[in-house]
């Protein structure tokens, strides 16, 4: 039997909507402060950390940058970073949860001590599912899937693909090596995300990072010019 007194509460729903709210408001806080905020989110091994090594490297004299490493624990990240580009970098523990809010986000950026940076970079917890359902308070987001992942990942991960803005291929030198259609990658990228980007790189060489970093000024740009 029904009772009509019962309140049903949305949690999911009501859980998003404020988290929603936060990253609106973060948004604002950092355009305020002329900071770009990327989101980098990807399954683990993909080789996130590789590829921001090598961007950072490659930007880091014309910007000012900072990055943010998410994982469920250790800080092994955050000391490559820091040991092989020189830039500031955090380590934020998300204490068993796969993924970050616009709450976490701000603790992260809030521990940077004020410096001023031009582009804040958050390497989010390597899952495909979790990261993309919560926005963090971002200018853009990004994701890498690797060759060895499978080129079928955008139609079986929909939400993650619909959510960023630049799709980066990762890993293209194994291309011989595995069954991997860059073309029809691409195709079903567009099928979930008319408007992203596909770039294909080997970030252990560096191939293709130039494209990335093209990409990532042009939106920079794009994004000072509408402030």
């Amino acid at each position: 039997m029904m009772n009509d007194e019962v309140r049903i509460i949305e949690l999911k729903q009501s859980v998003f909507q404020k988290n929603d709210d936060e990253a609106d408001k973060l948004r604002e806080e950092n355009r305020k402060k002329g900071m770009f905020l990327l989101n980098l989110m990807s399954s683990p091994g993909s080789g996130k950390t590789t590829t921001l090594i090598k961007l950072i490297n490659y930007l880091k004299n014309d910007l000012r940058i900072a990055v943010m490493e998410a994982d469920i624990d250790s800080d092994v990240d955050a000391i490559k970073i820091k040991e092989q580009t020189g830039v500031e970098s955090v380590q934020l523990h998300t204490m068993g949860m796969c993924h970050l809010d616009a709450g976490m986000t701000k603790q992260g950026l809030d521990s940077l001590n004020g410096k001023e940076i031009d582009l804040a970079i958050l390497e989010n917890v390597g899952n495909l599912v979790c990261p993309a359902e919560f926005d963090t308070g971002s200018s853009k987001n990004i994701m890498i899937l690797s060759v060895p992942e499978g080129h079928d990942k955008p139609l079986k991960y929909p939400l993650m693909f619909q959510v960023c803005d630049l799709v980066i291929v990762n890993k293209i030198d194994v291309l011989p090596f595995f069954d991997f259609d860059l073309k029809k990658c691409e195709e079903y990228v567009k099928l979930r995300n008319k408007n992203a980007t596909v770039i294909p790189i080997c970030a252990k060489t560096g191939e293709g990072i130039d494209k990335v970093a093209e990409w990532l000024l042009k939106e920079i740009k794009i994004w000072k010019g509408n402030k």
